[in-house]
C-alpha cells in the first residue's frame, strides 16, 4: 500500500490520506471544494462540484490515473436539491462508461462546504 500525496489538491484536515495505491485499485479521499493555492472555496455549488472534481482528478494524476479510470464516485450533498446542479458539472468531467456512484443528503459537510466527492480507481 503507498499513500498517495500532491500539491495540487489541499492537503488532508485530519488524521486520513488524500488517497491510498493498493496496486489496482486507488482509494481517493473525500475532496473538500478547497483550492490548493489559496485555501478558499468558491461560493457556488456548481464552482464547488468543479473544484472538488477537479481535486481528484489532480490526486489521480499523480497516481497516474485519469478520470476515465474511476470506477465508482461518491456525492455528499448538503442541500439535495443541488442534485441536478452538480449532476451538470460532474457530467463534464466523465465520459461512458460513466462509473457507479452514489449521491445522497448529508447533515454537515466540514468547512461549510455543499458538496464533497470521493472516488475509487482501477488500473488496467
Amino acid at each position: 500500500m503507498k499513500q498517495i500525496n500532491t500539491n495540487n489538491a489541499p492537503a488532508a484536515i485530519g488524521p486520513y490520506s488524500q488517497a491510498l495505491d493498493l496496486g489496482n485499485l486507488v482509494f481517493v479521499s473525500g475532496q473538500l471544494p478547497v483550492i490548493p493555492a489559496t485555501g478558499e472555496m468558491p461560493a457556488t455549488v456548481e464552482e464547488q462540484a468543479n473544484q472538488s472534481l477537479t481535486n481528484l482528478k489532480a490526486i489521480l494524476a499523480e497516481a497516474g490515473l485519469t478520470m476515465a479510470d474511476v470506477v465508482k464516485t461518491v456525492i455528499f450533498l448538503a442541500d439535495i436539491n443541488d442534485f441536478a446542479a452538480v449532476n451538470a458539472v460532474y457530467a463534464q468531467f466523465f465520459a461512458q462508461p460513466y462509473p457507479a456512484r452514489s449521491c445522497v443528503q448529508v447533515a454537515a459537510i466540514p468547512k461549510g462546504a455543499k458538496v464533497e466527492i470521493e472516488c475509487i480507481a482501477k488500473r488496467g
